[in-house]
């Protein structure tokens, strides 16, 4: 079998990577407007949790005056681009260890985002190839099957031959189902308690990453 991965809320809590980034965001706006960065990062962290990610930087700054485009734009780039301060557990350093090689990643969104997760994570040596989907372009991200066609060439497989472990079923596990692929749905992080329209779940849900079992 040919283990593939996702990233974000399956190998490590996307949350973490969210606080560090509005961590930075506050931190730059103290050095470039003077406020102070706790209170900075509490109201975002507040923002977050009422109302999501949309327009958090714009009401935030609303508050100072400050929400020019140019200063929501430079607060984005912030938040996109530091390095960010995320750890995945230590149990799944050692299911990634113990599986048998090659294992894959297939991660959606911005490229160096994505990039700096995994650099961050220190898990690229896991992986024969980490897949960023959008730098394929933006049509190939999930529910695309594209860069799991590039695997099971590369890999000489069939598509009964791939486990997927996800954790979205709006995007992660549809078409891959239609295919074939044994796929697992990890109930951890921002999607956990998602209800799957027909034909989105995967074949296999877990409670936990750990609870994954090798597949003949």
């Amino acid at each position: 079998m040919i283990y593939i991965f996702d990233l974000d809320d399956t190998l490590y809590g996307e949350r973490q990577f969210v606080k560090s980034g509005l961590q930075a965001v506050a931190e730059m706006a103290e050095q470039r407007w003077g406020l102070n960065p706790t209170s900075s990062y509490r109201q975002l962290i507040t923002l977050l949790d009422t109302q999501g990610r949309g327009r958090m930087f714009d009401d935030w700054l609303a508050q100072s005056n400050l929400a020019t485009k140019a200063n929501i734009k430079r607060c984005i780039s912030c938040y996109r681009l530091h390095k960010p301060n995320i750890d995945m557990p230590q149990a799944h350093h050692q299911l990634l260890q113990q599986l048998p090689k090659p294992l894959y990643l297939v991660t959606d969104g911005n490229k160096m985002v994505q990039h700096n997760k995994v650099q961050a994570l220190g898990i690229a040596h896991y992986f024969k190839r980490v897949f960023i989907t959008h730098r394929f372009g933006i049509q190939h991200a999930k529910p695309s099957t594209y860069c799991f066609a590039l695997i099971k060439k590369a890999e000489g497989c069939a598509w009964q031959d791939i486990v997927y472990i996800g954790d979205n079923p709006a995007k992660d596990f549809v078409n891959l189902n239609k295919l074939g692929v044994n796929t697992i749905r990890v109930l951890t992080g921002e999607h956990k308690d998602a209800i799957p329209k027909q034909g989105y779940d995967a074949q296999t849900s877990l409670m936990q990453l750990t609870e994954l079992h090798v597949m003949k």
